[in-house]
Order: structure tokens, then C-alpha cells, then sequence
């Protein structure tokens, strides 16, 4: 049976993610996909779809929509309130909706994004394999705007028969860990990256994390040709301070990458709010 959502609030940036579109920056197109991906993909169990399930990433909310079909949903990621039908509802959870019923999400209390999953998936056209939502190319569909119709999918399976999803704890300082180079010998003094404590940036988005603290000082001022980006890369800037790449990053760059967190740390960046701490841990530490 065909439905859609129909969103009525949108709240501050409200896009369609899955698991991204990989395999394309060799014609300059990055990832994309869900900052949170264990979040989403914990939805998408939750519910009954596959992992590689669109569902949308909200930042911070409020988001409000209607579902014109009967299904589940699920709220994962960040910590925030749920209604369904005007009833509240567990996060981490196959929460049944009926057809006409309202979702509300309320604004995040701990963490940053909160992922909707909804049984079939959020169905627009996928751009180059993938749904997602890429806000640096504008590949895929465009941002979730209050009055938008999101098709959904065809539902796939029966939602999980768990009560409550375990979930990482929210909130705390970020330790990330990270692998040095390519371009660490570029820097007089790398390793304050790794002893110093920053601070996460009102300017950080879905492209990458600005952070403030210890600055690193250039020892080759020599000017790069540019070069391939990764997920993860911690590009240096000619202000010293540190750019994590998240997602939506560029798929190249000419100042010098002073090192690249694993990738199982970075949905703790993805939930890290403006303010919050940050600390790099090397391999030798």
C-alpha cells in the first residue's frame, strides 16, 4: 500500500539520509549519507527495513509530520521527545502509528540529530544509488521543508519485537581516535593535536567540524596541490585550528591533513553540540 509523510514543521535543517552513495569521488562526489550512521541503522532494525533504508535526519527539531498509512516508526540518535497520535513514546523503539496519525519530535535535550525511521523507508528518486540528502553538491533530494509530501516505500518486513534498543550514552566530552598523516611532517608541533583540548564551532555542518583550541603552526609554509579528502580527514587551515570532514566533505583540498579519526568514532562528532569538548588520541598514547 502506497503513503507518504507530510511534513508540517521541519525545524532548522531536516534532510534524507541512508547509508550514503561511495564510490563516486573519483568524479568529485562525495559520500553523503547519515552522520549517525549506527543511528540510522538501529532505526531501520527497529522498524523492520533494511540497513540501507532512508529515514531523515533532523537536527535538533522540532519536527512535526502525518502519516497517511498505518506502520511503525522509530526515534533514534539524539534525545529527544516523541508523540505519536498526541501520545508520548519511547526512543530506541518500534513505535506503532496509524494512518492520519501526527509524529511530533520535540527539540533534542542531549546530543544533536535525531534520526525518524518509518517501516518502507522515505522513498524519493535515488540520485547515483543512493537517497541521501548531500548539502555541499545539492545532489539528491533537496532539504525537508515544512508542507513537503515524502513518498514511502514498500514495507519490507515486521518491525523488531524488542521493547527498548540499547544505545550509546549522549553527552560528555569526544575522544576521538586518530591515525597520523599523510601530512603530519608538514607541522612543527602534530602532537598538540593530541594533547591539547578544543571546543566544537557554531559553524560546524554536515561538510565538517570546526574546532577552536591549540593551534598548530605550520614548519612547511610551501603551498600543496590538491589533494584527495577521506572521511575523517583533519585538514589544518591557515588559522592552525583543526577541520574534522564529516560526510558531505569535498572529495579534495589543498591545505595539508594532519591526521584522520577512525571511522567508528565519528558519529560521536555527529551528535556533538557547539561548545562541547573534543580530545584526539594518537596511536601512542
Amino acid at each position: 500500500m502506497s503513503g507518504e509523510l507530510r511534513v508540517e514543521v521541519a525545524g532548522p535543517l531536516t534532510t534524507v539520509q541512508d547509508l550514503g552513495r561511495p564510490g563516486y569521488a573519483h568524479l568529485g562526489v562525495p559520500r553523503s549519507g547519515a552522520l549517525d550512521r549506527p543511528a540510522l541503522e538501529l532505526g531501520n532494525r527497529l522498524v523492520g527495513n533494511p540497513a540501507g533504508a532512508a529515514g531523515l535526519e533532523i537536527l535538533l527539531g522540532p519536527f512535526v509530520a502525518v502519516a497517511t498509512r498505518a506502520g511503525t516508526v522509530a526515534l533514534t540518535g539524539a534525545a529527544a521527545p516523541l508523540r505519536v497520535g498526541g501520545r508520548p513514546a519511547a526512543l530506541n523503539a518500534p513505535v506503532p502509528v496509524r494512518a492520519g496519525e501526527r509524529i511530533e519530535v520535540g527539540r533534542a535535550v542531549l546530543g544533536l540529530r535525531v534520526y525518524l525511521t518509518i517501516a518502507g523507508g522515505v522513498a524519493p528518486e535515488p540520485v547515483l544509488g543512493s537517497r541521501s540528502t548531500d548539502t555541499l553538491s545539492l545532489l539528491g533530494p533537496a532539504v525537508v521543508r515544512g508542507g513537503d509530501r515524502l513518498p514511502l516505500g514498500a514495507v519490507a518486513g515486521a518491525p523488531s519485537t524488542v521493547d527498548v534498543a540499547p544505545r550509546a550514552a549522549l553527552g560528555g566530552p569526544v575522544v576521538l581516535r586518530i591515525a597520523w598523516g599523510p601530512r603530519a611532517d608538514r607541522f612543527a608541533d602534530a602532537g598538540r593535536l593530541g594533547s591539547g583540548e578544543y571546543k566544537i564551532r557554531s559553524e560546524s555542518n554536515r561538510v565538517g567540524a570546526r574546532l577552536d583550541g591549540p593551534a598548530l603552526t605550520r614548519a612547511d609554509a610551501g603551498e600543496l596541490p590538491s589533494e584527495g579528502i577521506v572521511l575523517g580527514a583533519v585538514q589544518v587551515p591557515a588559522d592552525g585550528h583543526p577541520l574534522v570532514f564529516l560526510a558531505d566533505h569535498p572529495t579534495t583540498g589543498g591545505y595539508p591533513v594532519v591526521a584522520v579519526v577512525y571511522p567508528a568514532d565519528l558519529p560521536l562528532l555527529a551528535q556533538a553540540r557547539p561548545g562541547d569538548s573534543v580530545r584526539f588520541c594518537g596511536p601512542e598514547q
